[in-house]
């Protein structure tokens, strides 16, 4: 067996190649052989495909696990937030019995604010009633008056004993008064305690709304990463299932793979075979190219003598050229010469003029017996006419020069310029072909545009075709506003027209009115001769308490202005405090932020130290690198040198025999280099062919090593000095780092928003208090406006029953035939101040009833004036007690209006016992009727 061995590897015999000489015997064997080792490759393939699969369906295994966990992991979630959810839904529902309570609460304060609102509305029924009851009795007759004269009389007598009483309950006032200030001192206290106590509230409030944001806002976080999550499990699966088909594709491709390398390997074996057959041939070639060789030195020799001809051709070539050029020289030489010659020919005979003109002069000047001054002024003149032309012909020298340089400056410029020019007309080539690309580009574009534009001319169409359709129903929708403004103006017309029917009715009822006057000042003649004692006497009385009511007001307003001065402080130092207090705020805010900034600074600089001190490292090494590269190209300097040396000393010719031609030196270099490209390309081709194979084992060793290296770490634990450690390290404290950054800008953007979110609530407070202030002045203004037009529209009936009241004057005067005032028309003034007072006193009452604090301070007043104390539920109670009141007043209306505007608080002129008034509105009314 050994023997047969070593005879087939002489022959190099290979398995792949059947018996050189074999008998049917050997050749049935051999086809067995080769059948079983085709069984071979197939069992071989398909344990490897066995294989591929048995992996696939491993890494599957891992997926659906891993799937598993996912999916175990999302259920858990999606259980924790419907536990959430039903947290949430708990506290809404608490939320929403809150509510509810509060919206009972309110229906109650509805319901009391109703039954508040009918009592009101009782109450103004009543009055009414009792305004109807007082305009029934002011028509009273003779009888009651008298009666009512008597018990004014008695009435008199009982006002001296009320004065002692009022002087009583004065003092009991004042008791009163200080013991309201301090129960205003308590209350307000208590009201402090109670805003306090609010504000309390409201920021525990804004906690927990707060608090329930943060919550909200960490829900949704947490119902996005479960949707991320959901997503990436839905990835992995997708790029499970793709995975499965690659896994599939891929036992394919290796099959495929497997089939192509039999193929391959049976071609090897016939390429081995073409091989030896190529080597034979192969030495014939080098036997042709031996003799090649020798042809080609001869061609060599051939080439180098060809080579040396074309030198001298090109030699004689450029003495052709330089002599040509030398030739132009010359002859431009020769022409700058002729025109030279005539230059100096043209001076000569310009020179030869002037010297026989010199000579001329000279000759006149032997000639004529000049004397010696005179020869010698003529040679100065002489002296400098050459001075001058010399001077002429500097200038033109250097005019010329200067000619000279600025037309070599030009020529230089224009060479330049020229050799621009052929760049810029390349350019504008190029340009050119840029510009045809272009204008096809835009040809293209303008297609499209056209396309655009007839697509837009269409929806145009369509656009205008709406609009025509939109104008006819705009018109109706216009034609239907006029008819509704023409409703809205026939019921203002409608409206107009009642007015007007009303004022007549009101004209009539005036009219009569003033009938019934006429009458009744007939009877009031005698009254009115009376009253006018009495009325000088209250006048005198309303005089002093006027003087006594300024001194109080006085008092008062001084008051007033330090307790707003007092105000004005504590505002100011509420302002201060709350300033202050913020700023306190903003201060610790600020240095909370910069802890953490400097926290985050510090952290940054130890990672660039860490960053820094890696990049020193790395230069550090590839310092060394450098420099073991540059003792490495210092050593491989060295190495040419000797190699260079021995190289001359080899080629060195030996003692004794002569020194060889440079042509026998190439040849002989020629021939060496032939005969190591021979060589060369020989050993390329083995080294090609062996460096394929180790590249092919290369790679199936980095497979299998690559393989086994993953196997083998497959069963290790990671140390904590490995790299992956050291890595993991890393990464953690850049995330650690990154995750406190972000907790420090989602803190930063929490506090804003929340800041955000109480200046915008309390903006919303401020809009809102600004809109209840607003439509409170509105509402003020209307009621104004109306109350004005009311007192305008009774002025002007008051102005036309003066006109009617001077009118009656005139005519009664004129038909009694005097001129003084008659008792009618005092009679007549006595009602109308009666009238008044009722009306004051009717208002007094009115407002104590709305203003219960005023209560005090009326009956106060109405005591010191020896009134009767108004009451809204009764008034005056009897016609002798409404003739009291109407008597005992007479006060201007502006009094009355003063004291209502101070609310209460302030003292009231009433001015029923007022001189001036009363005596003003006498004095008015008979101007008027005079």
């Amino acid at each position: 067996m050994s023997v047969s061995n070593s005879v087939l590897a002489e022959i190099e015999w290979d398995e792949g190649l059947s018996m050189p000489v074999a008998n049917s015997e050997n050749k049935a064997l051999e086809n067995e052989v080769q059948k079983k080792q085709s069984k071979i490759v197939s069992h071989q393939n398909e344990l490897a495909e066995t294989d591929e699969r048995i992996r696939a369906m491993v890494e599957h295994l891992k997926n659906v696990r891993q799937e598993l966990q996912h999916t175990q992991g999302l259920v858990g979630a999606r259980g924790k937030e419907a536990e959430t959810e039903e947290h949430l839904l708990k506290i809404a529902e608490r939320e929403e019995g809150r509510l509810k309570q509060e919206v009972g609460r309110l229906k109650k304060e509805m319901d009391e604010l109703k039954e508040k609102k009918n009592t009101y509305e009782n109450n103004i029924f009543k009055q009414t009633q009792k305004l109807e009851e007082l305009k029934s009795q002011m028509n009273w007759d003779q009888q009651a008056l008298e009666a009512w004269l008597e018990e004014s009389a008695r009435k008199d007598e009982d006002a001296m004993t009320i004065q002692k009483y009022t002087r009583q309950d004065e003092s009991k006032i004042n008791e009163l008064t200080l013991r309201m200030e301090k129960l205003m001192q308590e209350a307000m206290n208590k009201k402090k305690q109670l805003d306090n106590e609010m504000t309390n509230t409201l920021t525990s409030q804004i906690e927990l709304d707060k608090i329930a944001e943060d919550f909200r806002k960490a829900h949704t976080e947490r119902e996005e990463l479960l949707s991320q999550w959901e997503n990436t499990i839905e990835q992995m699966q997708r790029r499970d299932k793709e995975m499965d088909v690659l896994a599939a594709k891929l036992a394919k491709a290796k099959q495929e793979v497997r089939r192509h390398n039999d193929m391959i390997r049976e071609k090897q074996q016939f390429l081995e075979n073409e091989i030896e057959n190529n080597q034979e041939q192969e030495k014939r070639i080098s036997a042709a190219e031996r003799t090649s060789s020798r042809l080609r030195a001869e061609q060599q020799e051939m080439e180098s003598q060809r080579q040396q001809f074309e030198n001298e051709l090109n030699t004689l070539k450029r003495t052709v050229d330089r002599t040509a050029m030398d030739l132009e020289t010359t002859r431009s030489n020769v022409a700058n010469l002729r025109k030279e010659v005539a230059a100096k020919s043209v001076t000569l005979d310009a020179s030869v003029e002037l010297r026989e003109a010199l000579v001329e002069k000279l000759k006149v000047a032997a000639e004529s017996t000049l004397s010696a001054e005179e020869r010698s002024l003529r040679m100065e003149e002489i002296l400098q006419a050459e001075e001058q032309r010399q001077n002429d012909m500097r200038v033109q020298i250097k005019v010329l020069s200067d000619v000279i340089y600025k037309k070599n400056k030009e020529l230089q410029e224009a060479r330049a310029m020229e050799k621009m020019t052929e760049a810029h007309i390349d350019g504008a080539h190029n340009t050119i072909k840029n510009l045809g690309s272009k204008i096809t580009r835009l040809d293209t574009d303008a297609l499209k545009q056209q396309e655009i534009l007839y697509s837009q001319d269409f929806t145009l169409q369509n656009l205008e075709r709406r609009c025509t359709h939109m104008q006819g129903e705009s018109n109706t929708e216009e034609k239907s506003v006029l008819e509704a403004k023409v409703r809205l103006l026939q019921e203002e017309l409608d409206k107009k027209t009642q007015t007007q029917q009303l004022l007549h009715l009101q004209l009539k009822r005036v009219q009569d009115d003033l009938r019934c006057v006429t009458r009744s000042l007939d009877q009031s003649r005698t009254e009115k001769a009376d009253l006018t004692i009495k009325i000088d006497e209250l006048i005198l009385y309303n005089d002093n308490s006027e003087a006594e009511l300024k001194k109080i007001i006085k008092n008062k307003q001084n008051l007033m202005v330090d307790e707003n001065l007092l105000k004005l402080e504590i505002r100011k130092l509420r302002d201060l405090l709350m300033s202050r207090a913020d700023d306190v705020m903003s201060l610790e805010k600020r240095k909370l932020q910069l802890d953490t900034a400097m926290k985050e600074r510090h952290q940054e600089i130890t990672i660039h130290k860490e960053m820094l001190t890696a990049q020193v490292k790395a230069t550090d090494e590839e310092r060394q690198q450098i420099s073991a590269e540059l003792h490495e190209r210092i050593s491989k300097i060295d190495k040419l040198k000797k190699r260079y040396e021995i190289l001359m000393v080899s080629m060195a010719p030996p003692e004794g025999e002569e020194e060889k031609s440079q042509a026998y030196y190439v040849i002989k270099a020629a021939q060496e280099k032939e005969e190591l490209q021979r060589e060369g390309d020989d050993l390329d081709a083995k080294i090609r062919k062996a460096e394929k194979e180790i590249r092919a084992l290369e790679n199936t060793l980095k497979l299998m090593n690559g393989r086994n290296e993953q196997y083998r770490k497959s069963f290790n634990k990671i140390t904590d000095s490995s790299d992956e450690m050291d890595e993991k390290r890393q990464l953690d404290e850049q995330m650690r780092a990154v995750m406190d950054k972000f907790k420090y800008k989602r803190r930063q953007i929490r506090e804003l928003q929340d800041d955000l979110h109480t200046m915008s609530s309390t903006l919303d407070n401020l809009t809102r208090d600004e809109g209840a202030y607003v439509g409170m002045i509105e509402e003020k203004r209307n009621k104004l406006v109306q109350l004005n037009k009311e007192i305008e529209d009774q002025r002007a009936k008051l102005e036309r029953v003066a006109k009617q009241n001077s009118r009656l004057s005139r005519e009664l005067r004129s038909a009694k035939k005097t001129k003084e005032t008659l008792p009618e028309e005092k009679d007549f003034d006595v009602r109308d101040m009666r009238e008044f007072n009722k009306t004051v006193t009717k208002l007094v009452g009115e407002a104590s009833a709305h203003y219960p604090e005023m209560e005090e301070a009326v009956s106060m007043y109405f005591t010191q004036a020896n009134l009767p104390v108004p009451s809204v539920a009764g008034m005056p109670s009897s016609s002798r007690g409404s003739a009291r009141s109407s008597v005992m007043g007479g006060s201007p209306a502006s009094s009355v209006r003063s004291g209502a505007s101070r609310g209460g608080a302030a003292p009231v002129n009433i001015g029923f016992d007022g001189p001036g008034s009363g005596r003003s509105s006498v004095s008015s009314q008979a101007s008027s009727r005079r």
